[in-house]
């Protein structure tokens, strides 16, 4: 029987992009099932003590730029650590995410795609001709997926998603959740890929 992995994660964390590609890799190496679960990362930080990156202390801020350096060489990307366009509200876009998975769309697609115009090309994802566009690019029915981003049954999954995240202990993003032992961070995805390669029961907090 396959295994599944619920994928909590912001369009808004560079961390999330960062990790996108090697945590898919990892899913396709093991065949789980993907189950995405975009939240309000803001949110979830409220909820559970995080802080948005204006509010931490310069250190913490200026220490994040030397590990997206790190984490930008390590993955081999390029790519802007203050995008235009960022911060930004992210509804508009993670309903059009939350459409494509209720829609049985080509969602690893479309994330990479809007991952990339985020943190590569900054663009505007409040903006919704060019979510359009985007979703367009990749094959997607771009027109219905942003009508339907707005709608109350995405707007109730949406809520959903943040109250399954502060469920489980989500607090940041990316979080890779397998069999209730959460995994934050991606550079906790080669943990996730040990988890998986053992075979061993999820770990838990209790001592």
């Amino acid at each position: 029987m396959a295994r599944s992995v619920d994928y909590y994660f912001s369009l808004q964390s560079p961390w999330a992009y960062i990790g996108d590609a090697p945590f898919h890799k990892v899913a396709t190496a093991h065949g789980l099932t993907i189950n995405y679960k975009p939240m309000p990362l803001l949110d979830v930080f409220s909820e559970t003590g995080g802080l948005p990156l204006g509010k931490r202390h310069p250190a913490r801020q200026r220490y994040r730029i030397v590990e997206l350096q790190r984490w930008r060489d390590k993955r081999g990307l390029d790519f802007h650590f203050l995008p235009k366009h960022w911060p930004f509200n992210p509804r508009l876009a993670d309903g059009v995410m939350i459409a494509a998975v209720q829609g049985g769309q080509n969602v690893p697609k479309l994330l990479t795609r809007l991952y990339d115009a985020v943190w590569k090309d900054q663009y505007d994802l409040t903006d919704s001709p060019t979510l359009v566009k985007l979703a367009d690019e990749v094959g997607l029915p771009g027109d219905t997926l942003v009508k339907q981003s707005a709608s109350d049954e995405i707007g109730a999954i949406y809520e959903q998603n943040r109250q399954d995240a502060i469920g489980v202990d989500v607090f940041g993003s990316p979080a890779y959740v397998l069999d209730g032992e959460v995994f934050w961070g991606q550079d906790r995805i080669d943990l996730l890929d040990d988890a998986l390669k053992s075979g061993r029961a999820a770990y838990g907090s209790a001592i």
